[in-house]
Formats: structure tokens, C-alpha cells, sequence
């Protein structure tokens, strides 16, 4: 079983419903975080809802992931990825792991500011992954037992400030600015049966309508049970945290190869930085303010659909 769940303001009131078509169906009760309402409701119970239905084009879309959550990320999770990120896939065998701010979280509709000291604004169109159960320890998680984890899955897009992210070795930074976190717009909740769907989700995320980046969950490195039982070897987690699960090859971000980067090891630093920013100066593709950025996940046959985000990139004022 599978459940399309909104967050969003209407008449007033934030209220979360379950999405079917066009038309939203009100859940009843508060929940004023995304694990209040993983704690609180049942699929069955979803499912089986029936009510008077509010028009999707009536409401105003929020996150479906509250602020008050984790959002902790993998970063180069796909090889292609990997490759064009500088990585040599076949040397590392580590699963990269970094956070974002909460408060960079926004609506999957939301403008993405983009801030004055930024030249080099990128996309990561990401499978996240929201956690159903509170992780205070070491945890064994497999395929077999991953439902009793995992909650759902949303859109993510890991925009990131790589003259930030780079050269000055700060992910946390480069990726947190307010905005840079659209989530949603559906958070589609899974079961035993349903949560190998999310094994074959096709990502696709374009710019002013052009295709950049297209692959499928299916060619993950690090995949998601073996990533939480690391993990909560690490920290801990509360339900509705979201797990980033890495970007798919495209990004505007090119990185010299292994090699380039051993022989760019010689030089001086601030010459190796220097040459690094002015290669990217002649990358295009990087974002710019009026740039349409429009990312989807879903699943060839349908049954899993996390919506379309769009977001218009718009300069700091």
C-alpha cells in the first residue's frame, strides 16, 4: 500500500491531507511535525479516508518535512556522480556523509535565493527518505526489515554554493543557505509490500526545460539499509528525519580528474584555488537568477509519485 500525503495552508490553517488527483482530502487532527504524524496516523486508517475535498489548486504547499527534523545527507551516491565529482568510484569504498540546516528547508514551489557573495549556485535533484522510528543505538537494517525504518519518500533538492562548499571545505556551509532545501510536495507513505518501489524510482531534473540530470534509485552505491545501520552507529535519529540520498550525474560542478588534483597537489594554494574558480567561471551551466529549476521522482508504472518541485531562482535583494 501506498499513501500521497500534502502539508499545506488553507483558509488559514496548516492541516495535512492525503492527495489523490487533484484533490486533497483533510486528515483530521493536528500534528505539528512531520513525526507527530508518522506516530499518529495508520495506512489503513489514510487509505480508507473519505471526506469533503479541498481543490490542490486551493491550498498552499508546504514542506511535508517540519523544521524541527534532522535532514542529514549522502554525498556522491551514484557513480557517474562520483566521477564527474573528482571521485574515483572504484578507489572509494566510504559512504559520504554530511548535514544540511533544517532552517533551509522550503516548500517544493519555493523561490531559491540566491545569495550575493554566490557565483557558483548548483542542483541536486535527491530520493529523500523519511524515518518512521526513533534510532538510539546500533541498529541491523536489511532489506527485509527496512519498512519497519523507513516512513516514506519525498523530492529533495540539494542546492548548493560550491565557491562555498569548495575551496573552502565547508559542505555545511555551502549547502545550508535559507532556501537551499526545497522538500516535497508529496511525502508518499509505504509498507512491507510497497517500500520496494523506492528501489526504482527515476529522478529527472531539468533547467529552463532542459534535461540535466536522469537516472534511477536502482543505481544507488550506498544503498539505504546498509546507510542506516552505519548510521546509527553514529547518532541518533527521531521519526519523520529525512535522509538525502545522494544526487545522479549532471551537476554544473566539474572537479579535475584524481590525477589532475595529485599533480594540482604541487602547486600553491591559493594558484590551485584560483585556476579551480576560473574553470568553473566557464561552466554554463550553473545557475542563474530567472533560471526554472523543475525536479520529479516517481516511478515508470506510476504507482509511486512524489509530484514536481519548481523553483525560480531569484537574487538576494
Amino acid at each position: 500500500m501506498i499513501v500521497h500525503v500534502l502539508r499545506y495552508r488553507h483558509e488559514g490553517h496548516i492541516r495535512w491531507g492525503v492527495c489523490r488527483g487533484l484533490e486533497v482530502t483533510p486528515i483530521p487532527g493536528e500534528f505539528a511535525s512531520t513525526g507527530d504524524l508518522i506516530r499518529g496516523v495508520s495506512l489503513v486508517d489514510l487509505d480508507a479516508l473519505r471526506g469533503a475535498p479541498v481543490a490542490f489548486a486551493d491550498v498552499a504547499l508546504l514542506s511535508p518535512v517540519t523544521r524541527d527534523q534532522q535532514f542529514v545527507c549522502q554525498g556522491a551516491n551514484y557513480r557517474q556522480h562520483m566521477i564527474e565529482s573528482g571521485v574515483d568510484p572504484d578507489a572509494k569504498s566510504f559512504n559520504m556523509i554530511f548535514t544540511k540546516a533544517a532552517s533551509c528547508i522550503v516548500p517544493a514551489d519555493a523561490d531559491v535565493v540566491m545569495p550575493k557573495r554566490v557565483r557558483f549556485l548548483d542542483y541536486e535533484v535527491e530520493l529523500g527518505l523519511v524515518l518512521r522510528r526513533p534510532m538510539t543505538g546500533p541498529c541491523d537494517v536489511t532489506d527485509a526489515n527496512l519498512h519497519e525504518y523507513v516512513a516514506g519518500a519525498v523530492i529533495v533538492n540539494d542546492y548548493s554554493a560550491r565557491d562555498v562548499q569548495i575551496p573552502e571545505m565547508q559542505f555545511y556551509k555551502g549547502k545550508s543557505f535559507r532556501t537551499f532545501g526545497p522538500v516535497g510536495p508529496r511525502l508518499a507513505l509505504v509498507d512491507r509490500e510497497s517500500i520496494g518501489e523506492l528501489g526504482r524510482l527515476e529522478l529527472r531534473l531539468t533547467v529552463n526545460g532542459e534535461l540535466r540530470q536522469s537516472d534511477s534509485t536502482a543505481n544507488l552505491v550506498h544503498r539505504p539499509a546498509p546507510t542506516l545501520s552505519e548510521l546509527s552507529r553514529v547518532q541518533d535519529f527521531d521519526a519523520g528525519d529525512l535522509l538525502a540520498t545522494g544526487t545522479p550525474a549532471g551537476c554544473a560542478l566539474s572537479i579535475p580528474s584524481p590525477t589532475k588534483q595529485r599533480l594540482a597537489a604541487l602547486i600553491p594554494e591559493a594558484k590551485k584555488w584560483e585556476l579551480f574558480l576560473a574553470a568553473q567561471a566557464k561552466r554554463t551551466q550553473y545557475l542563474k537568477p530567472g533560471d526554472v529549476v523543475e525536479a520529479s521522482v516517481r516511478s515508470a508504472d506510476g504507482k509511486v509519485d512524489l509530484g514536481v518541485q519548481r523553483n525560480r531562482i531569484v537574487a538576494e535583494s
